[in-house]
């Protein structure tokens, strides 16, 4: 193998010379002058000829044997000698090298933004210290700038809503569909930013959207010709949510039918169950108490934001106490029923201690053969409020509202046989969560194989028989007919926007939320 020169070592494709190579425990020093084509005035391009004198700068390169390394640059300074050009003299930059106004190299510059891109300020200040690259956070930052937004916008663009902060401020992001690229990010979700937005940004054919009435208005205003599409997860996440709805107000269904199946087989009673007037629990009471300092403050004109204030509680709790009846919340505060691991085995505990098996060890056992892993401390303690009537004997088993939303939304043939049994059960006992789940079923049909021509069909039976959430849910589909009829169309959905909204929350917390817009934007944009 021939010799090869240092200059090829340390400044491979460089133009330059080494002159001095001095090495110590903790640097290395490298004496280099450059030697490459005389530049060009970087003011007229005038090419220079005429040397005017020389100096020496500093540059820090990457590391080198463990050993940060220290370039003692020699350039040269031209003449311009073009006479119609204001500047006089330059300097010459070392491609590859040196940059103007900066002490760093090009590629220890490339390392630090890329570690800024990737980690942050402080994350990338510790980084760079075990790397040996002399830097600090601000630096760091300093060195990060979006990239340009293209001028056109894609042709199918995506629009969604994240949180800087959940409940108080809201950012938009911009996707490109097609390509699943991220195109720009904006500080608000209000209707004129992103209306301003696609005017400066012509373009955009198709636009996937959620049901914010926001992005909506102004894709009218500034985006007339352009198809809406309504995204699809959360269409079947609405239809969901009006399911499990209509679950909850028909529970009473649900539990009649499961007492009327436990009590038509035969059994010997040998302790009777406590009396069915029970005490109530510190939650019980505390939900009647916050149920009438809420209505209280609403009969005296408050709204929602000034008495979510007031009792320092959050507004979708306050709406869901103004709109819902005081036994269902009682219902779901549970009268103290234990959670948990155990909760799905106290029916068949209650059902075991009404045939006189009331010895918890014996109790514990049998549930341990049924699956149960947790300890025999909840069940000693269940037991004893059923003997005591402290603690609310489960009445027949029900399956909870969103487990059977979970059947009915599932694809026909994924759920086991147990499970198509409960459900087909549960669709017995109550003719509306039959009506709810053959409306919900078809919905889904109608995303899945594209029948968006079959959707104001499906309006009509809904508007027919429905119940009352299934029909709220219908009606809202009518505000905005066209694009869900698109999405019931078109392959087009919001799934890569809600990819790229996931990974803005990750980037926003490795930041701690204390990152402006700006730095924000810059890192997701570099990042995309």
């Amino acid at each position: 193998m021939g010799a090869v020169a240092i200059e090829d070592v340390l400044f491979p494709g460089i133009d330059v010379r080494v002159i001095a190579v001095r090495v110590t425990a903790e640097r290395v020093a490298v004496e280099a002058s450059s030697c490459g084509r005389p530049p060009v005035c970087p003011d007229c391009g005038w090419p220079g000829r005429r040397v005017h004198s020389r100096y020496v700068r500093r540059v820090a390169e990457r590391p080198v044997v463990g050993r940060t390394l220290a370039i003692w640059l020699s350039v040269r300074r031209f003449f311009c000698e073009r006479a119609s050009c204001r500047r006089r003299t330059f300097v010459e930059q070392v491609p590859d090298l040196s940059e103007r106004y900066r002490r760093h190299s090009v590629g220890l510059r490339r390392w630090m933004q890329a570690t800024a891109t990737l980690l942050g300020g402080r994350p990338g200040e510790r980084l760079c210290r075990v790397l040996l690259l002399p830097t600090g956070r601000t630096h760091l930052l300093g060195l990060l700038t979006a990239p340009v937004v293209p001028d056109q916008a894609p042709r199918v663009l995506g629009v969604d809503e994240f949180a800087f902060r959940k409940g108080w401020r809201y950012g938009t992001v911009l996707v490109d569909i097609e390509a699943a690229r991220l195109v720009d990010v904006l500080p608000d979700r209000d209707a004129a930013t992103f209306a301003t937005w696609l005017r400066e940004h012509p373009g955009a054919e198709i636009i996937c959207r959620d049901g914010a009435s926001a992005y909506s208005s102004a894709v009218r205003e500034a985006a007339p010709g352009a198809q809406e599409i309504a995204d699809g997860w959360h269409l079947l996440n609405n239809v969901s949510s009006a399911v499990e709805k209509t679950c909850h107000q028909h529970r009473s269904c649900l539990r009649k039918q499961a007492e009327a199946d436990r009590d038509a087989e035969p059994r010997r009673i040998i302790n009777p169950l406590p009396p069915p007037t029970l005490p109530l629990t510190k939650i019980a009471v505390r939900t009647v108490d916050r149920n009438s300092d809420i209505h209280r403050l609403l009969g005296q004109g408050c709204s929602v934001s000034e008495i979510s204030r007031r009792l320092h509680l959050d507004r979708k709790t306050v709406r869901r106490f103004r709109d819902t009846d005081l036994d269902e919340l009682l219902a779901s505060a549970r009268h103290g029923r234990p959670k948990g691991v155990l909760e799905r085995y106290t029916a068949y505990l209650t059902e075991r201690f009404t045939d006189g098996v009331t010895s918890p060890t014996d109790l514990f056992r049998e549930i341990r053969q049924r699956g149960y892993q947790g300890s025999d401390l909840p069940v000693r303690r269940y037991v004893a409020g059923l003997m005591t009537g402290t603690v609310e004997p489960a009445r027949g088993a029900v399956p909870s509202p969103r487990k059977i939303t979970t059947w009915i939304m599932l694809p026909r043939g994924v759920l086991k046989p147990r499970e198509e049994e409960q459900l087909l059960k549960v669709r017995l006992a109550c003719p509306d969560i039959t009506r709810a789940c053959d409306l919900a079923r078809a919905f889904h049909d109608l995303l899945q194989h594209r029948r968006g021509h079959q959707l104001l069909e499906w309006v009509r039976q809904a508007e027919h028989d429905a119940p009352c959430p299934i029909l709220s849910f219908a009606q809202g589909l009518c505000l905005d007919l066209d694009a869900v009829t698109a999405s019931l169309t078109l392959p087009w959905s919001s799934g890569i926007v809600e990819g790229h909204v996931n990974r803005i929350k990750t980037i926003k917390r490795a930041m701690y939320g204390r990152a402006s817009f700006r730095l924000l934007r810059t890192r997701v944009l570099l990042r995309s």
